[in-house]
């Protein structure tokens, strides 16, 4: 079954799936980061921030999972429009069923959002590291 390797049912357990997967994939991790204060003066922290040891190319994280219908989707277009006030790239990671099939598709259509499930993938184009090692053989064949 797709996906079934990144199932979590909490915020904190989409933060560890990705701090795990930073781990497999040797970038370096850093959980938390202040990045400094909101409109209205509160202070911001990107979730995850991904380090490549080597190029230290810098990717800031946000962390959303929506078990259920409810707020948490309409709070992404402000997180994405914060993501844009940062001194470095940043990407919202989503996972959970309770995202509109709408609000999903549109986040990851504007290039802003990735699916738990897509994550890997997309790390691994961003940072350049190695597409062989992931892909699956018969996609090899083609």
């Amino acid at each position: 079954m797709p996906g079934r390797a990144y199932a979590v049912t909490t915020g904190s357990g989409l933060v560890a799936q990705v701090v795990g997967l930073a781990d497999k994939l040797q970038l370096e991790v850093q959980e938390q980061v202040k990045v400094g204060r909101r409109l209205w003066g509160a202070v911001r922290n990107i979730d995850v921030v991904l380090t490549h040891p080597e190029t230290k190319l810098r990717l800031g994280v946000e962390c959303k999972f929506q078990g259920t219908t409810g707020t948490a989707e309409e709070k992404i277009p402000a997180i994405v429009s914060d993501i844009a006030a940062w001194p470095i790239r940043g990407i919202v990671v989503i996972s959970g069923k309770g995202f509109s099939p709408n609000m999903r598709y549109y986040l990851i259509s504007s290039g802003k959002a990735v699916d738990i499930e897509d994550l890997e993938d997309w790390l691994r184009l961003y940072f350049g590291l190695s597409l062989v090692e992931h892909t699956q053989p018969a996609l090899l064949a083609l």
